[in-house]
């Protein structure tokens, strides 16, 4: 071979079938995907998957049949515990039923069936109801589960896609949603079959609950935390009472007023003042003492508080929502709200400080 450099031909430097760059030289890579096309791409798809779901909801809510009524009134009539089951996916769809049909006082819990028949049995009892959760209807662990309920005379409810299936056929009611296809590229995940699955153990859940008769007031007292158990509550639970008001004659001067409330409960920015016949007549606040006091009337604190108290002030009653009472007091930026009888008597007040951190 010679030493001499040999020239390549450029059939050989060049593939077949690769265009030319502009600037020259090859383009040995495919272009980087344009990221609004995957974004859009992407936004696409999601938006498939969940008209899906909503589709499938809307076509069950058109399929439902008399056995949803039976269901829900064994549901309703259940002395004992409702008991939910599945496996897999359907098993954790019915572990967050337990959660609502117990924030609507229908007492539920999850039993695994597997460890169902190796002890677990033992939490079941004659008069409770299960809840059967299978997509196909043909779960093994379910099928096994269903003599052993039946020994303890626990009837049983199927929440499936075919009332012909197996599970729907031993169960006393079956809720069969139909055949719903999966969402997704490959249509196996369990998508759109949880979604239904989850829809029907809540509305089976609530239509128990109201043929029980459940009123705002026992739901409030499942959900006593957070924003929830805030709208829920009343005004009667968070008021102030008895010696922690400030309460004097419309007629008594400030002086006398201030000096003899300032030993009396804890201490609030208001005092609420009536007329003779105990009614509700102003308030009189810190703030407006410092009024007073700015625009150097100091001969105003020998004179009537009724001269310089609010009249008509905003009020709430004790059964009132608080969330309300709350809003009240943030829409017109007062510290205090008198709570008055049906007379117009004070029977409490709203501070303030007592509410820090509740609105949110």
């Amino acid at each position: 071979m010679s030493a001499a450099r040999r020239e390549i031909p450029e059939s050989v430097m060049r593939p077949t079938g690769l265009p030319d760059r502009p600037g020259g030289g090859l383009r040995l890579f495919a272009p980087e995907p344009d990221a609004r096309e995957e974004a859009d791409s992407a936004v696409s798809a999601a938006r498939a998957m969940l008209t899906a779901g909503a589709d499938a909801l809307k076509q069950l809510a058109s399929r439902l049949a008399v056995d949803f009524s039976r269901a829900v009134q064994m549901l309703a009539e259940c002395p004992g515990t409702v008991v939910l089951s599945g496996v897999g996916k359907a098993g954790l769809i019915a572990q967050k039923l337990v959660a609502t049909f117990c924030s609507v006082s229908l007492p539920a819990r999850f039993l695994h069936p597997t460890d169902a028949v190796h002890g677990d049995l033992g939490a079941v009892r004659a008069g409770d109801v299960a809840m059967l959760l299978s997509n196909s209807g043909e779960t093994a662990e379910l099928l096994r589960l269903l003599p052993c309920l039946a020994e303890r005379q626990v009837r049983s409810v199927a929440v499936t896609s075919r009332a012909d299936s197996t599970l729907g056929k031993e169960c006393a009611a079956v809720v069969a949603y139909g055949s719903v296809t999966e969402a997704g590229p490959c249509g196996l995940a369990p998508t759109t079959s949880t979604l239904v699955m989850l829809a029907l153990g809540d509305a089976l859940a609530l239509l128990a609950a109201q043929a029980r008769g459940l009123t705002p007031q026992q739901f409030g007292a499942n959900h006593p935390g957070g924003s929830l158990g805030l709208q829920l509550r009343t005004v009667r639970e968070a008021m102030r009472t008895g010696s922690a008001l400030r309460l004097a004659r419309q007629h008594e001067t400030i002086r006398s007023m201030l000096a003899s409330q300032s030993r009396q409960g804890r201490r609030t920015g208001a005092v609420m003042l009536v007329d003779d016949d105990g009614r509700l007549a102003g308030l009189f606040t810190d703030s407006d003492l410092v009024r007073l006091l700015e625009a150097r009337k100091d001969d105003a604190l020998d004179r009537p508080a009724a001269e310089v108290m609010t009249r008509g002030p905003k009020t709430a009653w004790p059964e009132q929502p608080l969330s309300e009472a709350i809003r009240l007091m943030s829409d017109h930026h007062i510290s205090e709200i008198p709570v008055v009888d049906e007379a117009e008597r004070p029977v409490g007040l709203l501070d303030i400080t007592d509410l820090i951190g509740l609105g949110r």
